[in-house]
């Protein structure tokens, strides 16, 4: 699990491509200070597991699933890439939940500056707006933010000059494409909404409560 601060900005050192996955050698120091292997860092918000490692660098692979659904798969030898480790049990809680499972790729659809802010308007596909809410949370790139407006396209972030500098946002341009990640909370209420629809119980409702005698 991860929260959505992004540690660092590492860079991509060199990669090895196959048909459909590829190696990342990333280079980076911060979050290398206590890493071992097998160790789960994000890497511009999908969590990838450390194959091998040096004092300067580490390597991991993308499997095929990874490949297709994220913008890994767009990336070259010296992008900058966001970098967090898993969160540590007794660690402070900076962002939101976050898992590092991506939902879909975003695109940069408009940017602005506003006084000391960048607003940035992202569209992203229509299946994912249901988890949006204004003030609610969503993980751009590994980047826990704040979500600012939901239109009927995509949502808009606005971005305080420490992000812009401390993760790679600050970097993106109109048409760039992004990892996003819902707040995985309303995915666990959506789902359990479902649930009761579908099943004859229908769940814990008011309906059921007045049946059972627990309210009046």
């Amino acid at each position: 699990m991860f929260t959505g601060i992004v540690e660092e900005i590492g860079m991509v050192n060199a990669i090895t491509r196959g048909s459909s996955c590829m190696q990342l050698v990333i280079g980076c120091s911060k979050v290398l200070s206590d890493v071992t292997k097998g160790d789960s860092i994000s890497v511009n918000g999908v969590c990838l597991t450390v194959s091998t490692y040096t004092a300067t660098h580490f390597i991991a692979d993308i499997m095929p699933e990874t490949f297709k659904a994220t913008t890994l798969s767009y990336m070259k030898r010296g992008n900058a890439v966001n970098l967090e480790r898993a969160m540590p049990a007794n660690g402070r809680f900076g962002g939101h939940i976050v898992s590092g499972h991506i939902d879909s790729i975003g695109k940069i659809a408009d940017l602005r500056k506003k006084e000391n802010a960048l607003y940035v308007d992202i569209h992203i596909d229509d299946s994912l707006l249901i988890y949006l809410v204004p003030k609610g949370s969503v993980t751009v790139d590994g980047t826990s933010l704040t979500i600012i407006n939901v239109f009927d396209k995509g949502f808009t972030i606005s971005l305080i000059p420490t992000t812009q500098i401390d993760s790679i946002i600050g970097q993106r341009r109109i048409g760039d494409y992004v990892n996003i990640e819902c707040d995985i909370l309303a995915k666990y209420i959506e789902r359990i909404l479902m649930k009761q629809k579908t099943h004859s119980d229908g769940g814990l409702t008011m309906e059921s409560l007045t049946m059972n005698g627990f309210i009046g």
